[in-house]
């Protein structure tokens, strides 16, 4: 039978919930083994949401303008061909194959230069379904299959092969991130039975992770791709700081009793380390562009989920592997590194004058960094099937940088003469619209055509094409022309073309079988030209430019464009594409980098405020991480090194709300040192304590960080990886190597703007022979004010915080006082001892 908890304690509110939670143990274990194989399965109704231009604000114009692209109109799947190493004549027969696959529209390829140059020929092959219709990627498979044999290169936007291959990419690395956990929780754990407790603890919290994304309904790629690694990095703290807790606990009491008390100790200490992380990741919430609130959201409850696994399913499991525990340890693996404590003592004067040197310059040059917002002029350390095809393809061809200018419809007049004027700038290679789309005969789509002119086109008697026109005129409600002569009556021609299927269709109009035939094959390609083109509201016009998808004269000719565009018509004008998105995220990115770090700042600050009580130590450990963050980013600067804008706003946020706890560790065991010693040996013990924890989870983030950057093939998070690898890394050594220094020089500050929270405290009272152990503020005949681990005879009137008062036995005290390394006098005050005596 297990015994029982204190009695002293039993009363205690968080003791009976820890009790409960360990007593209960197997409905825990019920209850997370439903979540998760509901979770198997909700992971794959998940969503994910592979374009980056879908988070755009809605105020954006590229979000009206492909809310607006999607009602009017249709665009057809298709794809780009490149085969290599072919003769001209090969590939003009190459065009009747890819033409004889069912469900190709079309497929345009000429001898010219932009369908075959190098020996290589491109084709761009059109099919007959709409790009989100699901039908369409059966023929892709064939063209797939057709150009097997061939030294081709397919590039297309279909279906999800970005988003498998980045999948694919990121359970690579996912694996090799648990080989790197599963060797620093070797050499940092004590029991080689700790491993499995804290894998199986994190395996829970990122299995619910995973199921509960599909409460959120769609989330980003970015979001779908990191959180499992990141999730895995910053939270393995909790639970390595609940098995510490238990460690100290069992070693006099059992375990039951050693797990409850732990718990007790170590979820107002997880839950006030967590806030700092989420407190950065509250900052992401805050931004515009919306994939930051997406990635935000997910980190936060990923959080949060592995504080419920760490509370409520790891005390039933180091129950379970308890024994298990006893019987692996191991010997300690992590040296002390007094070294590090004398060298920050003694070089203090010299290190903390040269960082504020730095992170000043580090501020200035911070500003420079050359960030990107779209992918082209971004090289990532490894590539992708699609992105080699592209390259390929970009490397023999032109590539297209294409904008969609979206105008009122209704007007071809204006049409075509914006269509011409954008013709006549340098900037642009093409235009294609319906003003300008050739039909036959010579004649563009929206030329107005006379009954003459119709019936010489279409080869129909002249008798015929004015009752046809005839008809339309009092279809259109027009019957003044319809009465009084129809000779210069003229109608656009795909208004006419529409209209005589229309009648065809509904049996007024009939023909014979060769002119039905003309005319259908006219109305599929003149309807297939007008679905993509023009809309019930709104036309469409492509514009090919001759500039770079990301440039500043790219964005100037897109405001240049609106102004063209405005000369014909006085609203509702939008330009969507590639360059456009770039433009606006540009736009935005200066407003969310200052909302992320203020926002970030000040809700680290609060969180540091309430856990230091003083002014000065929260401003000395921000300054340090966001001196770090600085740092950071100033590396690409310097190295001229092009960076995604996205790594910005999101490793600044995961940065300051996660490293901080580093310098969290280091500056909290400072200041309960100092209360008892002086600022050398304080600073010794402080790095030599603080070493395992800064280097188990340090260590984790960091490798996770830096193998999303050299192992992935996605812009975004590559430079998420490559960022947060290095700026943890650099959190790590100025932590280690120069916080130190900043809290001997700033410890007069710190000890100034030192304050008490106003707050209700229940003094705790004692007679007789008592064991002292916390912080204390009281009488003990005699006032004592300090951190206790003393045996006290007499009578206790204080207020004890993180800690308790334990009634002794003799034998108990005496075994006690033995093994006290402090001499602690009845009767008197304890003192520090004087820093030039330390």
């Amino acid at each position: 039978m297990e015994p029982a908890a204190p009695e002293k304690s039993s009363g205690n509110a968080m003791l009976k919930i820890c009790a409960f939670i360990v007593d209960k143990r197997n409905l825990f274990f019920l209850v997370f083994i439903l979540l998760s194989v509901f979770s198997a399965f909700s992971r794959n109704w998940v969503k994910v949401e592979n374009s980056l231009a879908a988070y755009l604000p809605q105020s954006t114009e590229t979000k009206q303008g492909l809310d607006l692209m999607e009602t009017e109109f249709k665009t057809y799947g298709s794809c780009k061909v490149m085969i290599a190493n072919i003769s001209c004549d090969q590939a003009d027969k190459l065009v009747k194959s890819f033409e004889d696959i069912d469900g190709v529209f079309r497929v345009e390829y000429d001898n010219d230069e932009s369908h075959y140059n190098n020996g290589s020929a491109l084709f761009n092959i059109t099919f007959e379904y709409d790009e989100k219709d699901p039908a369409v990627m059966p023929p892709l498979d064939e063209v797939k299959a057709f150009i097997e044999p061939y030294d081709a290169y397919l590039s297309t936007t279909l279906g999800d092969i970005q988003a498998e291959l980045i999948n694919k990419e990121m359970q690579v690395i996912s694996v090799l991130v648990v080989i790197v956990v599963l060797t620093v929780l070797l050499i940092t754990t004590q029991a080689y039975a700790e491993i499995p407790v804290l894998l199986i603890t994190f395996g829970a919290g990122a299995v619910l992770q995973l199921g509960s994304n599909f409460f959120l309904g769609t989330i980003s790629f970015v979001s779908d791709s990191v959180t499992i690694v990141l999730q895995l990095a910053l939270s393995v703290d909790y639970a390595v700081i609940f098995l510490n807790r238990y460690k100290e606990e069992h070693r006099d009491k059992e375990p039951r009793e050693a797990v409850i008390t732990a718990l007790t100790k170590a979820i107002p200490e997880i839950s006030g380390s967590s806030l700092t992380t989420i407190g950065g990741l509250i900052a992401m919430t805050f931004m515009q562009y919306q994939i930051g609130p997406d990635l935000g959201v997910v980190l936060i409850k990923a959080i949060i989920l592995s504080l419920i696994s760490v509370f409520l399913l790891m005390p039933g499991i180091i129950m379970l592997f308890a024994p298990l525990m006893e019987k692996t340890q191991h010997r300690n693996f992590i040296p002390d590194i007094p070294f590090v404590g004398k060298f920050d003592y003694h070089s203090r004067f010299i290190v903390a004058p040269l960082f504020l040197a730095a992170i000043i310059a580090a501020f200035i040059i911070q500003h420079k960094c050359p960030y990107v917002f779209g992918y082209s002029t971004l090289e990532t350390p490894i590539k992708n099937d699609v992105q080699i095809a592209d390259e390929m393809i970009a490397d023999n061809f032109n590539s297209d940088n294409l904008i969609a200018l979206v105008v009122p419809a209704g007007n071809y007049d204006n049409e075509k003469r914006l269509i011409q004027k954008l013709e006549a700038c340098r900037e642009v290679k093409s235009c294609t619209g319906l003003a300008n789309t050739e039909a036959m005969g010579g004649y563009t789509l929206t030329d107005p055509l006379s009954p003459r002119q119709f019936s010489e086109l279409i080869d129909i008697d002249f008798e015929i094409a004015e009752l046809i026109y005839a008809a339309y005129a009092v279809n259109d409600e027009d019957y003044a022309k319809a009465v009084n002569g129809l000779t210069s009556y003229k109608v656009p021609l795909i208004d006419m073309f529409m209209f005589i299927h229309d009648e065809i269709d509904q049996g007024y109009v009939s023909l014979d079988k060769e002119t039905k035939d003309t005319l259908d094959e006219a109305y599929r390609m003149i309807n297939f030209a007008k679905e993509q083109l023009q809309g019930e509201s709104y036309s469409r016009i492509l514009v090919y430019l001759n500039l770079p998808q990301e440039s500043q004269e790219t964005f100037d000719f897109i405001d240049k464009m609106h102004e063209i565009a405005h000369t014909y018509y006085h609203s509702n004008i939008y330009t969507v594409g590639e360059s456009v998105s770039q433009y606006e995220l540009k736009k935005t990115f200066s407003r969310d980098n200052l909302v992320v770090n203020i926002v970030s700042i000040l809700v680290v600050l609060v969180v540091l405020l309430f856990t230091f009580k003083s002014a000065g130590m929260p401003v000395l450990l921000i300054a340090v991480i966001q001196g770090s963050i600085w740092i950071n980013f100033s590396v690409p600067a310097l190295e001229h090194d092009n960076i995604f804008f996205l790594s910005q706003l999101i490793v600044s946020s995961i940065q300051m709300g996660a490293n901080i706890d580093y310098a969290i560790v280091i500056a909290g065991r400072y200041t309960e040192l100092r209360a008892t010693r002086g600022r050398c040996d304080s600073i010794i013990e402080t790095m030599n304590a603080s070493f395992p924890t800064i280097v188990t989870s340090g260590t984790m983030l960091a490798v996770a960080g830096i193998l999303i950057g050299r192992l992935t093939s996605d812009g975004a998070i590559y430079g998420i990886g490559q960022c947060l690898g290095r700026g943890t890394i650099i959190s790590i050594f100025i932590t280690m190597f120069v916080l130190p220094q900043i809290l001997l020089v700033g410890d007069t500050i710190i000890s100034k703007t030192a304050f008490i929270m106003n707050m209700p405290i229940r003094t705790k009272e004692a007679q007789g022979l008592n064991r002292v152990n916390g912080i204390v503020r009281g009488r003990i005949n005699g006032v004592v004010t300090g951190t206790m681990n003393a045996v006290v005879r007499g009578d206790i009137s204080a207020f004890v915080e993180a800690g308790n008062i334990t009634g002794l036995t003799e034998e108990e005290a005496a075994s006690i006082v033995s093994g006290m390394p402090v001499q602690i006098n009845e009767n008197n005050e304890k003192e520090a001892g004087d820093d030039e005596k330390n």
